[in-house]
């Protein structure tokens, strides 16, 4: 039976415009990742159909044990994560909910001009969850910022499966924890301290003031009566 030319072209128009909203670069992104993923589980846990669940997205991500208070584990600043982005022979370094890895071997997806470079030196985990790279999401948050602020369950999972694969890879190495630099930290203590001092003295000169013009009034006072 012959297909009206109608429902043709209203069937073409819809797949069209479907079509055209697809983030075909992030699919192909997902796509692997969950590739990965499956056959991580696959070797990790002899699990010949991992495959299945998580190609289909209807898996649970692996939970990451939280080792943050362990003495053997490393930290790296924000300042030296920076520095690891591929240039001059450095690392490819990238952090996912302060989790620091090693993705050098992942060169020709990490490396500079590379579709995954944005998330190279930095801690981009609201990219993870969101898929945004560039400019500001949704909420109007930096898309490579590393607060979860306001994100779905939804888009936590997919941070927490973009974590599976960076902890599971068997040629990504975890570093160690992301951490803020202690210098600027005592840094930041003393200009707060200083802050406070410069408010208790005001506060005290504008006590002093207050004292002297009530002696004024009073003395005042007493010249009138007088």
């Amino acid at each position: 039976m012959a297909i009206p030319v109608w429902l043709a072209a209203t069937v073409t128009g819809v797949t069209g415009v479907l079509l055209a909203k697809v983030d075909y670069n992030l699919f192909f992104m997902k796509f692997f990742r969950n590739l990965s993923r499956s056959k991580a589980r696959a070797r990790l846990h002899d699990n010949k159909y991992a495959i299945i669940p998580v190609m289909l997205g209807i898996e649970e991500p692996i939970k990451i044990k939280d080792d943050i208070d362990a003495e053997n584990v490393m930290t790296i600043t924000r300042e030296e994560l920076e520095e690891m982005d591929g240039y001059d022979g450095t690392p490819l370094y990238l952090s996912i909910k302060g989790r620091v890895y090693d993705v050098s071997a992942g060169q020709r997806f990490y490396g500079e001009g590379k579709d995954y470079h944005d998330w190279v030196g930095t801690d981009a985990s609201r990219s993870f969850g969101t898929g945004c790279r560039g400019g500001v999401d949704r909420s109007g948050m930096d898309c490579l910022s590393e607060s979860l602020e306001g994100l779905t369950k939804k888009e936590l999972k997919e941070i927490d499966r973009w974590l599976e694969l960076y902890e599971t890879h068997d040629k990504y190495t975890f570093i160690g924890h992301l951490v803020d630099d202690p210098v600027n930290d005592i840094l930041d203590q003393i200009v707060d301290e200083e802050a406070e001092e410069e408010v208790d003295v005001a506060e005290e000169v504008d006590i002093a003031e207050e004292v002297d013009v009530a002696e004024e009034v009073d003395v005042a006072e007493e010249v009138d009566v007088a």
